[in-house]
């Protein structure tokens, strides 16, 4: 418990420290305009400091969250059967022609006057 309190610490930290970058940028941005300078690149100073807190939000982040799950499929199919693998419950449709099949089918009201006259 304490190794991902530690991470989420450098994770806070690392977050901070990127917004002290991008703070910096923006004042020597404007350090610039007012001694009418061309900006060219920005000091090493803040390159560095903008690397350095991306991988450790980056590294951190990823020991935050924890374990992923895996890409292929294959993984968590293999504790089912057969049997389950083709067992949709949504497509499940319990009214359907194949009642007529059953010598037990009584149709509902009419249906064989409608389906004697259409028949040669």
């Amino acid at each position: 418990m304490s190794g991902k309190l530690f991470n989420k610490v450098l994770l806070i930290i690392g977050f901070l420290s990127l917004a002290h970058a991008a703070y910096s940028a923006a004042h020597y941005r404007t350090f610039l305009r007012l001694t009418e300078q061309e900006f060219t690149k920005l000091p090493l100073d803040i390159v560095v400091q903008i690397v350095v807190s991306l991988i450790v939000i980056i590294y951190n982040l990823i020991e935050v969250v924890g374990n992923f799950k895996e890409i292929r499929a294959t993984v968590d199919m293999q504790a089912k059967s057969w049997d389950t693998l083709g067992n949709f419950p949504s497509f499940y449709h319990f009214n359907h022609r194949g009642k007529a099949l059953s010598p037990s089918y009584v149709p509902e009201n009419g249906s064989d006057e409608e389906t004697a006259s259409y028949e040669f």
